[in-house]
């Protein structure tokens, strides 16, 4: 293992694989009701042709690896991938990225190939509401698969919740409270102006803002985490066993130490997640590339690293949907 590191001196070990671009909800967010069209099963990788890709990855420099979607666990025999990519002796850190409605079924079988810990979608504490912000969703499911998740020793389970003026807003303080009383990991995060689903440009919360909101609940502690490869900023309450994170993509961008590349489920290698510039894994591959020449095209891939992207000037994201993309 060598190490790698962008034109901007930025090291890279951190890659984000989607699986499928296909899920199970329809977050108001993310795609629109009827969904998008489908890649078809040809254009998706194999999990054979993943784990080539994650083996050269490997090599080079990159030792952390999370599973996303659209919805992973969608996707037949998820736990062979993961068996497949803990066998990669410079892999440390095998994660998944869930909305949680199949990971009661799956959580322990995931555990047992080696997936080491999840992160779940929840953007309500209310059955109603749940079912308005997936459209199909059902809540009880969600609250379920985290349990288990934490039962089955994939842990910290950690609570993404994407804020919505108008929306779910008023649920900061409930949020923060589970930290408290159930020692859940929440990880508040602004919302991206994004060309999934409905226009939301207008419904932006700033981490600071919801940081005000809690300041009944009383004073937050930062608080230090080894654990994960994000760019939250941490905090305890008072009391609490769990942790509250803020994740600022628009207001406070972290793009000065992003560390990822992002594979696409067809196999694309994409340096920037609100960035169109991408590099063909798959063709390469399917065409009988050696595992040198998938290094120079993933060592492309880094050269090309934009330094950033511009939502703060009100830029929006044009191209694919992030359920395609991975998020």
């Amino acid at each position: 293992m060598t190490g790698l590191s962008d034109s901007f001196q930025r090291p890279i070990n951190y890659l984000r694989i989607s699986v499928t671009d296909r899920c199970n909800l329809r977050c108001v967010y993310c795609m629109p009701e009827e969904g998008v069209a489908l890649m078809s099963h040809y254009d998706i990788l194999s999990y054979e042709e993943i784990f080539t890709i994650v083996k050269a990855a490997a090599e080079l420099g990159i030792n952390k690896v999370r599973l996303t979607g659209g919805e992973p666990l969608v996707r037949a025999g998820l736990a062979d991938l993961v068996r497949l990519l803990a066998g990669i002796e410079a892999i440390n850190d095998i994660s998944l990225t869930t909305n949680g409605v199949l990971l009661a079924r799956h959580a322990a079988e995931l555990k047992d190939a080696g997936l080491m810990r999840v992160n779940v979608s929840l953007d309500t504490l209310q059955p109603e509401k749940f079912r308005q912000i997936t459209r199909w969703g059902c809540l009880e499911d969600t609250l379920q698969g985290i349990e288990v998740a934490r039962a089955v020793g994939l842990n910290p389970v950690k609570i993404n919740v994407v804020v919505m003026a108008g929306v779910n807003d008023d649920e900061a303080s409930d949020f923060a409270l589970k930290t408290v009383k159930d020692g859940w990991h929440v990880r508040f995060i602004e919302l991206m102006p994004t060309s999934g689903g409905d226009s939301f440009a207008s419904k932006l919360v700033s981490a600071e803002e919801i940081r005000k909101r809690l300041e009944p609940l009383g004073a937050l502690e930062p608080w230090r985490t080894d654990v994960g490869n994000g760019p939250a900023k941490y905090f305890r309450l008072p009391g609490a066993t769990g942790t509250i994170g803020f994740i600022t993509p628009v207001t406070e961008h972290f793009c000065y130490q992003c560390n990822r590349l992002r594979l696409t489920a067809d196999g694309k290698l994409r340096p920037c997640l609100l960035n169109e510039s991408e590099i063909d894994l798959r063709e390469p591959l399917r065409s009988g590339a050696s595992a040198d020449e998938l290094k120079s095209l993933i060592e492309k891939a880094i050269a090309g690293k934009p330094q950033g992207h511009h939502l703060a000037d009100g830029t929006r994201h044009q191209g694919r949907p992030f359920s395609q993309v991975g998020g």
